[in-house]
């Protein structure tokens, strides 16, 4: 079983109270991991430490941010074997989702060390005369960095990089499903050198959770809110953020659409749409999850997706992207959407059935806006197929949702999907391209109720600084009175 632990002031310690939760993972019965169960008391005290740390850290020039940033990469590359233990542990990760998180989760810190020279600043023209007036950013102070469980190693560094680039300090809050891993991702910074109270860890058994994010966010010197989740969970925590007075960066749910037009290569527009619905067996916020697919074509790339699915590895393998699911709440939510779908008219083209937490590649074919498969979240390997008769009612479907985060175009005509891309309601829309991509340098975020705010490149840098207005009177001014 593994141990993890708080990181509070650069130690390794255990809950105030001495409190311990275990987490079960997905695949048998015996515990995966034990934690601390952090308390308030334990909350206060990371962002007590992380305020004391604050001080020295934001005045430590860029060049040392930067190699503490490149040196937390290697020690994340170090760590990778013991990460990839935790993965399989607590979630039932597989290999090559571990070797994602892994590699995705080093090129972000090497691009957080890149951003430490970009914090820059700008002289602003005045109507007054012998005034200089100066944009400046400077570091916001503690941030606060909540990550989830489905991309553990790459969402924890996201929460906290940026963060810390930008002269910031932080507490990253982890997942009660991933205590381990996300332990050992504070960890490297650590191991890295970073100061004592530059990053300090919490995590809290799943009972105290609404307790601890609420100090947290409380805390007087918490100036900055990250948090990737649900939707749900993310109004809850937008709504405290708001209380408080503190800024928040809100990543949450979606219902990815991939429009493929008549026009497109088919067998791009297939590889993409596996890849994108059933890579980490669809437990991604820009999953594909309803292929609008043009009539005219519809029936020739369902027989070429279900074909392509059909050559994956079965998920109790566990190679290539099908593994076991995070829990059996998945398989049930699933499955009832895929039962009223069935019972609506829609067809399963191919799975739809699960052997524990090892769920099929399934693919519904014949969705309509009318059935809940349409609308929610699965969370799971399941895409549903929308079929549609012209450009309007393509781009109708697609932002008939409430979500808005990641959307496809596959199209020969360049042209004409740039402009069905500006009709799309979503923060990111790949042409001839996955709805599952990101890179660190790439402004990341949803619309409508997928979120709020940027991550990546200058957004970061917008989202962890403070704007500030100082200007300079260098001649005697004039004043009417």
């Amino acid at each position: 079983m593994l141990n993890a632990s708080l990181i509070i002031d650069g130690n390794d310690t255990a809950a105030q109270d001495g409190g311990v939760f275990q987490r079960i993972g997905p695949i048998g019965a015996d515990p995966a991991s034990v934690a601390p169960a952090g308390t308030v008391a334990d909350a206060v005290l990371a962002v007590d430490a992380a305020a004391a740390a604050f001080a020295t850290w934001k005045e430590t020039g860029p060049g040392e941010r930067r190699r503490l940033l490149n040196e937390a990469a290697r020690c994340l590359e170090h760590a990778a074997p013991a990460l990839a233990e935790a993965m399989v542990a607590e979630l039932g990760a597989t290999e090559l989702w571990a070797k994602t998180n892994l590699h995705l989760g080093a090129e972000m810190l090497l691009e957080a060390a890149a951003l430490t020279t970009q914090v820059s600043g700008q002289v602003i023209p005045s109507d007054v005369q012998g005034s200089i007036s100066l944009a400046v950013r400077q570091p916001a102070g503690v941030c606060l960095g909540i990550a989830p469980w489905n991309a553990p190693v790459i969402l924890a560094v996201r929460a906290v990089a940026a963060a810390l680039a930008c002269g910031n300090t932080v507490v990253l809050k982890g997942s009660e499903l991933c205590p381990m891993t996300h332990y050992l991702v504070a960890r490297c910074f650590v191991d890295a050198g970073f100061p004592p109270g530059a990053v300090n860890y919490v995590v809290n058994a799943p009972k105290d959770a609404a307790a601890v994010v609420e100090a947290l966010i409380a805390h007087p010197a918490t100036r900055r809110v990250n948090f990737t989740g649900s939707t749900k969970v993310g109004r809850v925590i937008g709504g405290l953020a708001a209380t408080h007075m503190k800024p928040a960066l809100l990543e949450l749910g979606g219902k990815a659409p991939l429009l493929i037009l008549e026009d497109a290569d088919l067998d791009e527009a297939v590889n993409a749409a596996a890849f994108g619905a059933f890579a980490n067996c669809g437990q991604i916020c820009m999953s594909t999850e309803r292929v609008i697919v043009a009539e005219a074509i519809a029936d020739a790339f369902a027989d070429k997706l279900v074909a392509r699915v059909s050559s994956f590895a079965p998920p109790r393998a566990q190679r290539g992207p099908l593994g076991s699911v995070v829990g059996s709440h998945t398989v049930t939510h699933c499955r009832a959407l895929i039962d009223e779908a069935t019972a609506m008219g829609a067809r399963i083209l191919l799975g739809g059935t699960a052997d524990g937490t090892f769920m099929d590649a399934t693919i519904v074919d014949g969705v309509t806006p009318a059935m809940r498969v349409f609308r929610e979240e699965s969370f799971g390997p399941m895409v549903g197929l929308v079929r549609f008769k012209d450009e309007a009612q393509a781009i109708a479907l697609a932002n008939d949702s409430e979500y808005g985060l990641s959307a496809a175009i596959f199209s020969r005509d360049i042209n004409r999907a740039m402009v069905l891309a500006r009709q799309v309601d979503s923060g990111i829309c790949h042409i001839n391209g996955p709805t599952v991509h990101d890179e660190p340098q790439m402004p990341f975020g949803g619309m409508k109720e997928s979120g709020l705010g940027r991550f990546g490149g200058d957004a970061g840098i917008e989202a962890f600084t403070e704007l500030r207005w100082i200007s300079i009177q260098t001649t005697p001014r004039r004043y009417p009175f």
